[in-house]
């Protein structure tokens, strides 16, 4: 092993250590990250180091320290040094009054998500609260991060500021903007463009059947609409970091870039293109609501344990909301896709029974124990606050457009909110929310709020759209399949029963998640025919359900109920008025 080298920070702290990452991969197919912390000027006897447990923008703790492999800390002169490790992510040195203290360790990286790590022969990917231990107490001091590619013609492309002097190295003003700004190294396509005179980068790894000119075209209406809605941009540059894969699907914003995940070849499909430019518009939208106008619990981040907050119905639900709304009035889609968007996220929250469970605000605090980490029984007792927080946000837009004639809307909150806590990154608080909402809809909305965010009352979509000449039509198949109340999906070879909905015909009979089904009525069925068997039956029915239970073979009498709706469609009312008609065209922006 060779020798310890330490390079001067650009940025020196008069009072306090200047730090230095870098960040190497010799060998990336063994999807390992070499890391060095190098610290100069440490004046402590202890030097005590940390890993985030979660990333912002991601609420769950995800324990990244299990990661960490082949910790050591060295003098400059490469002498060990003695330590400890505390905790599950907390590790102290017994500096032995070194003031130069090198800090090495392994990170494995092969997890192609959004939120984490992924090294491998055709590129290198991390976050840094996924990557880089930090000193508690020096989060706010300015560090420098060096990338030593494997390969010459690998590039780094990132939004951090490059080192003046010094190639693939780049300057973070402190470690919250270290973790805010992901790097994609490797061999990707990049994709330069501008937007109100502000440069943009469309950085694509991986294969498939991408337009880029047709992604930056529809990018750049997005951009401008969002633009003009909250005044300007508020970065120097942005890049989009795009990962094509299998069938993974996912984003995480930052400050000044967001990363993307997409199936390969789902640009050639019409919904399949929408919903990308559904998902870019979601994370951009991003970079205003919950980047910059955030809840007081993510103010400051703690990186070492959950951040609680009732409002993220508001940051991720509005926005949400806003990645249906913001294509069809920038011109990306159409009107027919954007009433198919609000169609499908209302089948889906109406299929969901937790609706009437798990009040919507209850769902932002457990999303650390609930959202990410599903189980059989999640969709009888808890309800997404992307989902709900999206149709509240809608109903509360139509409901401002409804008392102002269209001369207020959740636009102006939006506005409000980026002018008096975004502008100056000041947390707001759920109280803070509420009054700026308030204000703008010049309402009382106590009762909206008892019904619909803190209660579980059924969202009263028809008289929020009737001013807006819509109404919402349920759908039964022409030959309506009785009610059983299962989801079955074929596992190694077995027909695995996953969900049972809750008071079901199947639930009270007693099945369970995770039985094995065989047979309805002594012959046998699995998940591709069991919608077509149970069409030769009607409701009222009693049928025999042979599952395996454990191993244990069962027989269950169950008594079929009657077919509940397929889907729900948002459609426009028969003959709608002038002023059902003029409401529409300015809620979509298509006068």
């Amino acid at each position: 092993m060779t020798k310890a080298v330490l390079t001067p920070s650009p940025i020196p702290h008069p009072l306090y250590p200047t730090l230095t990452y870098k960040v190497e991969m010799p060998q990336p197919q063994t999807h390992l990250f070499e890391v060095t912390l190098e610290i100069q000027g440490w004046n402590q006897p202890n030097l005590d180091l940390k890993m985030a447990v979660w990333t912002p923008g991601s609420y769950l703790v995800r324990e990244y320290a299990r990661l960490l492999q082949d910790f050591q800390a060295l003098t400059s002169s490469f002498t060990p040094l003695n330590g400890q490790k505390l905790s599950k992510n907390h590790w102290r040195i017994n500096t032995q009054n070194q003031t130069d203290v090198v800090v090495k360790y392994r990170i494995f990286a092969n997890d192609l998500t959004v939120r984490t790590n992924h090294l491998d022969r055709t590129h290198g990917y991390f976050n840094g609260a996924a990557l880089f231990l930090f000193i508690p107490g020096l989060e706010k001091q300015p560090l420098t991060l060096n990338i030593i590619p494997p390969y010459q013609n690998w590039r780094v492309s990132t939004s951090l500021p490059p080192h003046p002097h010094q190639d693939n190295t780049f300057i973070a003003k402190d470690f919250d903007t270290l973790v805010d700004s992901p790097v994609e190294i490797g061999i990707h396509n990049k994709y330069e463009f501008e937007v109100l005179g502000k440069p943009h980068e469309l950085v694509v790894w991986g294969k498939g059947n991408i337009k880029p000119e047709q992604v930056i075209k529809d990018t750049q209406k997005v951009i401008r609409y969002q633009a003009d809605l909250f005044g300007g941009l508020p970065y120097e540059k942005y890049i989009f970091l795009l990962h094509l894969s299998g069938n993974s699907y996912g984003g995480l914003e930052h400050k000044s870039s967001c990363t993307l995940n997409y199936p390969r070849f789902g640009f050639r499909a019409k919904d399949s293109y929408n919903r990308f430019m559904q998902l870019v518009t979601h994370e951009f939208f991003h970079l205003w609501n919950v980047k910059r106008i955030r809840p007081k619990a993510l103010e400051i981040f703690d990186y070492d344990q959950e951040n609680y907050t009732p409002s993220l119905w508001f940051s991720e639900g509005v926005t949400s909301y806003y990645d249906i709304v913001i294509p069809r009035r920038a011109g990306v889609s159409d009107t027919k896709t954007f009433l198919d968007n609000f169609s499908k996220d209302i089948s889906s929250f109406l299929g969901i029974p937790g609706r009437k469970i798990q009040a919507l605000r209850e769902s932002s605090v457990d999303t650390w124990i609930k959202l990410y980490r599903r189980d059989s029984n999640s969709n009888n007792s808890q309800i997404s606050y992307y989902l709900k927080g999206e149709l509240v946000s809608l109903l509360l837009d139509l409901l401002i457009r409804r008392y102002h004639n269209n001369q207020r809307s959740l636009d102006d909150v939006m506005v409000i909110m980026w002018e008096k806590f975004g502008k100056t990154e000041t947390g707001f608080t759920p109280e803070d929310l509420k009054e700026q909402i308030e204000s703008v809809a010049g309402l009382d909305l106590s009762d909206f709020y008892d019904k619909y965010l803190d209660g579980v009352e059924e969202l009263p979509f028809d008289e929020y759209f009737e001013p807006f000449g819509l109404q919402l039509k349920t759908v039964i198949e022409e030959e309506a399949i009785p009610h059983l109340g299962i989801k079955v999906l074929l596992e190694n070879g077995k027909e695995i029963i996953k969900f049972v909905e809750s008071q079901s015909p199947a639930q009270i009979a007693g099945i369970d998640a995770e039985d094995e089904l065989l047979a309805i009525d002594g012959i046998r069925v699995g998940a591709e025919q069991l919608n077509e068997r149970l069409k030769d039956y009607r409701a009222g029915d009693m049928i025999q359900v042979t599952v395996f239970h454990q191993d244990e073979l069962r027989n269950l009498p169950v008594q079929l109920a009657i077919p509940t709706p397929s889907r729900y469609e948002v459609v426009r009312v028969p003959n709608p008025s002038n002023a059902q008609k003029q409401n529409f065209a300015a809620w979509t922006g298509q006068f």
